[in-house]
């Protein structure tokens, strides 16, 4: 079955950098669109990057900080995210559509703060 499994959240300071990964499997990865989103405490769940084959795309309210990076060899997509600011504050999920269906993960805590 489809599996996805985020990991590498965590506290960091303002400025800071981060790399999340999504290990994916159960589905054709090298062909399906994964996206990230984010959900802050009292927050809509928000869209932030997908990636396809070598296509990537980043909302505006992120774009030029993060960036969406897959390796098809190991099944994972990763979210890189620089200069990190307080108001990134969320849990982040990855998640694909697949069939007339979503999956998600079950998400990684990032928690940007001095």
């Amino acid at each position: 079955q489809v599996q996805l499994v985020e990991s590498g959240g965590g506290l960091v300071q303002p400025g800071g950098s981060l790399r999340l990964s999504c290990a994916a499997s159960g589905f054709a990865f090298n062909n399906t669109l994964v996206n990230w989103f984010r959900q802050a405490p009292g927050k809509e769940r928000e869209w932030v990057a997908y990636t396809l084959r070598a296509v990537t795309a980043t909302a505006d309210s992120v774009r030029d900080r993060f960036t969406a990076i897959r390796d098809n060899e190991k099944n994972t997509v990763y979210l890189q995210m620089n200069n990190l600011k307080p108001e990134d504050t969320a849990v982040y999920f990855c998640n694909v559509h697949i069939a007339g269906r979503d999956y998600w993960g079950q998400g990684t805590q990032v928690t940007v703060s001095s």
